[in-house]
């Protein structure tokens, strides 16, 4: 007898997905699977979720961003969230930064500042202080990376499987625009002739660990995302967002496990049956890596199993910089800082020459967050929460880290003073360094690069490690070792393509994401309009 269509014997089991890492990616993977029908579990090797994207708290009640220190270019995450049937807005307490950062450029033993703001007007005075015939190449830079980002949008939100992908129309289209024959700076050039100038909007590839210098062109549509779409805080930090994507994630049925690494991937054949942990075997139908890709894929997949990037070509490839961290509690106010502070030295072309010969600089460029000026949860009343960051040599690079990162610290606490900071050392009641190598032991980051991957031409689109791995069967990738790289909005992109193609290849549902209504977050509210119950 022929059985009735709503009976169970007829539906197709829920297929069951193990996903490697709770990072953005793996959150976000784990949101979309989960809405799609699958049963979703999560395996982090921490006792907290987010990756690098989360906030470290101390018992002082300093708080700081571990890795990333804002939201650019909210629109994937807010469909992500809209296909998750939540909103992000409600979820997170989100505010556009105005300005966006304080520039700092040294010169001859002075210093210029310049207020980077979305406003146009504005940013044409600012760019004035350095260069008055630059100011009138801002808005046809806009004009020009709109266009581009319109072009190239198609190409960053599809999977590269095949050599055939690389030639498909969209493509095509977009190739002209990509310039894959100039750099950053070079492309800036044609814009604005003063090289601070073009410094105000090229730093923004360290965002990838690249220099500007050598970075393809393609990247100057980092700096137009910031005053197109704006720079965002998540108030309590970068982690409050991690913590909303896991909470999502969980009302739609996924499980969480925390302090539970993942030993290796196990496999019948060349097709990956789940994952193992001290000895159990958990049965998975896919299996999603989340994990730091020079990192994570070594121990996971074994060498012989690999095709494409076995161990000896993983070693071989190119990587981004790393980079020297100071979180700092400070026992007194900083009305002296910004919320984002990134400071230029005069020599910041020999600085990214002298990390890629593998020297440290002495006099280095640095970024410096004190998120105090807009979020009053980061430190106690009184207090501040310093973090700074100063890209360094990987270990690939410059293996004798252990030996330098104490002389390291004196130098960036020197260079504070260049911010208009007296010396910080009396006012020091917390201090954290998070090294290169403490990248690698402490958060496993393969080499200490932070950026993961770099993003040169032929460690782009398809010659980057797959969204669907191409190596072994029923393993996919997020994050940033896989298509279309680095950086928290092309994550969760990538993140989009990876839970696509597994839709199709387990039989998911896969609506498209679709934006939210309405387009902006709140601008950035003083920390003095807060409450003591905030």
């Amino acid at each position: 007898m022929t059985a009735p269509l709503s009976s169970p014997a007829l539906h197709r089991p829920r297929p069951k997905v193990a996903i490697i890492g709770a990072g953005p990616g793996g959150l976000a993977a784990a949101m979309m699977l989960a809405a799609s029908g699958a049963r979703v579990t999560v395996f982090e090797k921490d006792g907290v979720v987010g990756g690098r994207t989360r906030t470290l708290t101390t018992d002082e009640g300093y708080k700081f961003d571990l890795g990333p220190t804002f939201f650019l270019y909210p629109r994937i995450l807010k469909e992500i969230f809209s296909r998750c049937g939540a909103d992000l807005e409600q979820e997170v307490d989100m505010r556009r930064l105005e300005p966006q950062y304080r520039l700092t450029f040294e010169k001859g033993g002075s210093a210029t500042h310049i207020e980077a703001s979305a406003d146009m007007a504005r940013m044409e005075a600012a760019i004035a202080q350095l260069s008055p015939k630059d100011a009138k190449g801002l808005r046809p830079f806009m004009e020009e990376n709109r266009a581009k980002l319109a072009a190239f949008r198609p190409v960053l939100e599809r999977a590269f499987s095949t050599a055939a992908d690389m030639i498909r129309p969209d493509m095509i289209k977009a190739l002209p625009l990509m310039k894959p024959w100039s750099t950053v700076d070079r492309d800036l050039a044609r814009h604005f002739s003063d090289p601070r100038v073009r410094l105000a909007f090229s730093f923004q590839t360290k965002y990838l660990g690249m220099s500007p210098f050598k970075c393809p062109s393609l990247f100057t549509i980092l700096s137009f995302l910031e005053y197109e779409h704006g720079i965002f805080h998540p108030i309590g930090g970068c982690g409050a967002v991690s913590v909303a994507m896991a909470k999502v994630a969980e009302r739609l049925g996924a499980e969480i496990r925390l302090n539970a690494p993942v030993d290796r991937i196990g496999f019948e054949g060349r097709r990956a049956k789940g994952v193992e942990i001290g000895g159990v075997r958990h049965d998975a139908d896919a299996v999603v890596v989340n994990a730091d890709f020079a990192h994570a894929i070594p121990k996971l997949i074994p060498d012989h199993l690999r095709r494409g990037w076995k161990d000896k070509k993983i070693g071989q490839a190119k990587y981004s910089c790393s980079t020297f961290m100071l979180y700092l509690g400070l026992d007194r106010e900083l009305p002296e800082l910004a919320h984002h502070n990134v400071l230029l030295s005069e020599g910041y072309q020999e600085n990214i020459a002298q990390i890629e010969r593998g020297e440290i600089p002495e006099v280095p460029s640095l970024y410096v967050q004190h998120a105090g000026a807009t979020d009053p949860t980061m430190a106690p009343k009184g207090h501040s929460a310093l973090y700074v960051l100063i890209p360094v040599p990987n270990l690939i690079k410059q293996p004798d880290w252990p030996a330098q990162a104490a002389r390291y610290r004196e130098i960036a606490l020197d260079r504070l003073k260049a911010l208009g900071l007296p010396d910080l050392r009396p006012h020091i009641r917390y201090e954290r360094i998070v090294a290169p190598q403490d990248w690698e032991s402490d958060f496993a980051v393969g080499y200490g690069a932070t950026f993961n991957l770099s993003h040169e031409l032929p460690q782009m689109l398809l010659f980057r490690p797959g969204n669907r791995f191409r190596d072994v069967e029923g393993v996919y990738l997020v994050g940033g070792g896989t298509h279309p790289g680095s950086g928290l909005p092309v994550i969760y992109e990538g993140a989009r393509i990876t839970t696509g193609l597994m839709a199709q290849d387990l039989g998911l549902a896969s609506a498209p994401s679709r934006p939210t209504a309405g387009g902006d977050f709140a601008s950035a509210t003083p920390a003095a309009a807060y409450g003591p119950e905030r």
